[in-house]
């Protein structure tokens, strides 16, 4: 089948056009509007992002991608609870796509009663109620998508937060060059024969471990995990170079799993320092000695902030293909569904 048939078999609410069309959410996010004078005099010492899943994964981007630009400490926090460290000093962007997340309810709850200062992020729900009765700004987001669909509107909706409060400088250029880089990825990885279908291809259900660089792209290696997850409902494990050089590879020592497939991908860039090149040199050469067959992900533009998100947007069709052409559909995540459900019993 070509891939009209596969989409048309498999994809009943046609997340295709929404991947392919995902650059308009960055055009929407950066146009959008929102007030938060009541904030821009104020100084703050850290940034505390919260969220779940896909509501959260622009917090984890957004340390890759401003690495070299925020002055302050920027945390990601997933849980019911605010560290006691949070204070009227931290600035805290609560993220919650349906605006109905428990854990993040209770985080922006908590803030509240500690006087934080809150941005809320989110398509509506309990969210936007909560943050309204309290007079927190709160930006609203492009609804009628999976929250692991709307990365584009999510991350850049933070980034000009971020942008809007002074903490980095304007980043219309690269947002602009990433909306257009995304737009052409779009053409090009929604044709037949396309590279991410063909390497959803070669992965065919085997179990990823998916290699990255620390504080430099980690965050694309752990969001592909994610992606694998829930779009092609396949186990996927994620970590870091130089850590797993520390442990997790010793467990390739010994390893001989006649039951199961298994592939290595390392997410890699050409700006890596020469020691974390050797180290991913190594490393793959010692999966190769376990029977570990292993790919190679790597930008090719300009910059590491362009290649950061053009892998991203890279993975994330990978994943898709890989669950259409197991026949599975892309969008159904019935485990969450019920779990979500027998909580609220």
């Amino acid at each position: 089948m070509n891939i009209s048939e596969y989409v048309s078999a498999y994809d009943p609410e046609n997340q295709f056009q929404v991947l392919k069309d995902t650059y308009k959410q960055i055009e929407f996010a950066w146009k959008n509007e929102f007030n938060l004078d009541k904030l821009k005099d104020k100084k703050f010492n850290s940034i505390m992002i919260s969220g779940l899943g896909g509501s959260a994964i622009a917090g984890d981007l957004m340390l890759n991608f401003l690495k070299d630009e925020l002055k302050v400490p920027l945390l990601v926090n997933r849980n019911y609870s605010l560290p006691l460290f949070v204070n009227e000093s931290t600035l805290v962007v609560v993220s919650s796509y349906s605006g109905n997340t428990e854990e993040t309810i209770s985080v922006l709850e908590q803030a509240i009663k500690r006087n934080c200062s809150v941005v809320s992020i989110t398509t509506g729900g309990k969210i936007e109620e909560i943050s309204l009765k309290a007079g927190i700004p709160v930006v609203k987001t492009l609804p009628g998508f999976q929250p692991r669909y709307a990365l584009g509107v999510s991350f850049f909706s933070l980034l000009k937060v971020l942008q809007t409060l002074g903490f980095i400088e304007d980043q219309t250029p690269v947002v602009t060059e990433i909306m257009e880089n995304w737009k052409t990825q779009g053409v090009e990885l929604s044709a037949d024969d396309n590279p991410a279908f063909k390497m959803a291809e070669e992965i065919d259900c085997s179990i990823p471990f998916i290699y990255s660089y620390a504080d430099f792209n980690s965050a694309a290696g752990y969001r592909f995990k994610c992606q694998f997850n829930e779009n092609a409902k396949l186990h996927a494990f994620s970590n870091v170079i130089p850590e797993l050089n520390h442990n997790e590879i010793i467990g390739w020592e010994l390893f001989d799993d006649e039951d199961h497939e298994y592939i290595l991908i390392n997410i890699v860039d050409k700006d890596y320092p020469e020691q974390i090149k050797k180290r991913f040199q190594i490393t793959t050469e010692l999966c190769e000695d376990s029977n570990i067959s292993f790919i190679e992900i790597e930008g090719s533009l300009s910059s590491a902030k362009l290649r950061l998100m053009e892998v991203v947007y890279f993975c994330d069709w990978v994943t898709y293909y890989s669950a259409i052409l197991d026949e599975l559909d892309p969008t159904e995540i019935d485990n969450i569904n019920i779990l979500k459900k027998r909580l609220a019993e």
